[in-house]
């Protein structure tokens, strides 16, 4: 194309704009696969722990139809926090996960957080519920919408209400509800 518009003297310009391009993708694919090894590599279990948790936590970012940037940084920071997977593995694990919660969302959202309860420890459950808080947090509020989900999400991973209540109080004055009231009691 460049040499029917630009001319044989513009040739080797735009060979070597296609070779960078050409490298620059082959360099990405490269990197893919050595992450997708790693993944591979995890016993299957730990896998299946990673790509629920992450999956859990893309849940609740969608929660309001949405994942925004920021929400799709903390969810990265939240599996390298809790020693689930590196920072390369994680934005994978991550758009995976998004991309699941998109299309599939209410189809799996049971089935996956009972899977995630099944092969974790009674704390990695309430540190997902936290983090889930946290990302519906992330842009100054925790909407009703958001709200419903994460309660749905304690429901099914049998976290006690008192334990529920605890994480929700972490995170009280973020809760839109509580916002709406604080507005209403200021205003009148």
């Amino acid at each position: 194309m460049f040499r029917r518009i630009f001319g044989p003297s513009h040739e080797p310009a735009a060979d070597k704009a296609e070779a960078a391009l050409q490298r620059a993708a082959d360099g990405e694919t490269a990197t893919v696969r050595r992450i997708v090894e790693r993944l591979e590599a995890m016993p299957p279990e730990r896998a299946r722990l990673v790509a629920s948790a992450a999956y859990i936590l893309a849940r609740a970012a969608h929660a309001d139809l949405h994942i925004s940037d920021d929400e799709t940084r903390l969810m990265e920071r939240e599996l390298q926090d809790h020693g689930l997977v590196d920072e390369a593995s994680a934005v994978i694990v991550v758009q995976m996960a998004k991309l699941q919660a998109r299309t599939v969302g209410d189809t799996e959202d049971y089935v996956v957080t009972r899977e995630f309860k099944a092969l974790s420890t009674p704390e990695q459950r309430v540190d997902i519920l936290r983090a889930c808080f946290a990302i519906g947090a992330e842009n100054g509020s925790i909407s009703a919408e958001e709200a419903a989900v994460l309660n749905q999400i304690a429901r099914e991973l049998d976290i006690d209400q008192p334990t529920v209540n605890e994480v929700r109080a972490e995170f009280h004055e973020l809760l839109s509800s509580v916002q709406a009231v604080r507005r209403a009691a200021g205003s009148g």
